[in-house]
């Protein structure tokens, strides 16, 4: 079975067009980003590709159909109607969750019981049975109801992509490894430059800088549901696991993250080594107060604390300020710093030459940018 169909991925807001990007440089087709998310087409191997290489999508997504929805019988009828028995088998296990937003059908409970039982229906129709023991593979449908048009999926990820595998520890606050990796692709960073990430927590940032120096597929260490489904061929995934090896790179590369704590820099030596990229990304304790890079030109992309109370804030404000007299004469860096402070240019001391709403979790950033002066006055 190799079918053709539509998938959609979900992405943090801001990340639609880099995972757009992404998606046409793996050659899929029909890729339309909207917002909060990217759609393609394609065949299996199209969705095997998608979960093996994205870097800023949070998970891929089989549409099996949508339906206008004004009234909950609507609901269960339109998805009553769509193929169910082409991906469900008898045995096979299919909890049902979602959202709903500016829709009649607000209810999130009773949508995932009308979903759950119009597929029910269906499957009690094309398998000639009364009971189904949902002990298989799991098949998690996913639903979104948006102005009265209910969306109806199959999640092929599993875990969201941004589970690459390499961080089962994390510090306080992880930056989520997509972000981490959209901030690297903003800044441009393909392996050539010096890079380093003077706040680096738990390394996910310098370990995502490396994945893409390498161009190595982010998901290459790990499960996807898809994997266990019968009709899915095994050999295809090992096919383009190869293939997504044989992309690599293999070169010398100066990447260096920092941090102030030093149990930091040990989780993140192990993150590294969990990620296969420790042999190329480096670790040590520094403060950024005293960043004082050996080379004259290069990029820092970080995540320094943004302090969520007001002694925090002012604390964080503190550090700004002090980062920003350190670095103030680099003028051959360029510098990619994510902050949820609305004061952080004036902290700073300099007005970004650019900035990019981002979210980190359920907070509210910028990206400030900030090019190299060195470059600017050319």
């Amino acid at each position: 079975m190799n079918i053709e169909a539509k998938y959609s991925v979900p992405c943090l807001f801001g990340l639609e067009g880099l995972a757009a990007e992404e998606l046409r440089r793996m050659d899929l087709r029909d890729v339309a980003a909207e917002n909060g998310r990217v759609r393609f087409s394609g065949d299996l191997s199209a969705l095997i590709r998608a979960n093996l290489r994205l870097r800023t999508g949070e998970r891929v997504l089989l549409t099996v159909g949508s339906v206008p929805c004004p009234t909950f019988d609507a609901l269960f009828e339109g998805v009553k109607a769509m193929p169910w028995e082409r991906y469900i088998p008898v045995d096979g296990a299919f909890p049902v969750k979602g959202h709903c937003l500016d829709s009649r059908l607000h209810s999130v409970p009773d949508c995932q019981s009308i979903i759950k039982k119009a597929i029910v229906e269906r499957l009690k129709q094309k398998y000639r049975t009364e009971w189904f023991r949902e002990t298989g593979e799991k098949y998690q449908i996913r639903f979104s109801v948006l102005d009265d048009v209910a969306e109806i999926s199959i999640d092929t990820s599993g875990t969201g992509l941004h589970k690459r595998g390499y961080r089962p520890v994390g510090n306080a606050a992880p930056l989520r490894e997509t972000l981490a990796a959209a901030m690297v692709e903003i800044a441009r960073y393909r392996g050539r430059d010096v890079f380093r990430d003077p706040f680096c927590g738990s390394g996910t940032i310098p370990i995502e800088a490396a994945l893409i120096a390498r161009n190595r597929a982010p998901g290459l260490n790990r499960r996807f549901d898809a994997m266990s489904w019968r009709w899915m061929p095994k050999d295809l995934w090992k096919t383009l696991r190869d293939e997504a090896q044989d992309l690599e790179y293999h070169g010398n590369y100066d990447i260096l993250g920092s941090d102030v704590d030093p149990e930091c820099v040990e989780i993140s030596q192990a993150n590294a080594k969990r990620a296969g990229v420790s042999e190329i990304v480096r670790f040590r304790r520094a403060d950024a107060r005293e960043f004082a890079p050996e080379s004259d030109r290069g990029i820092v992309v970080s995540n320094p604390p943004y302090g969520e109370r007001v002694m925090e804030q002012r604390e964080a404000e503190r550090l700004y300020r002090q980062f920003g007299a350190a670095v103030k004469h680099l003028d051959g860096w360029g510098f990619y710093l994510l902050s949820s402070h609305t004061e952080f240019e004036r902290a700073f001391g300099r007005t970004a030459d650019r900035k990019r709403k981002l979210y980190n979790g359920m907070i509210k950033c910028d990206l400030f940018q900030y090019r190299p002066r060195a470059n600017l006055a050319k």
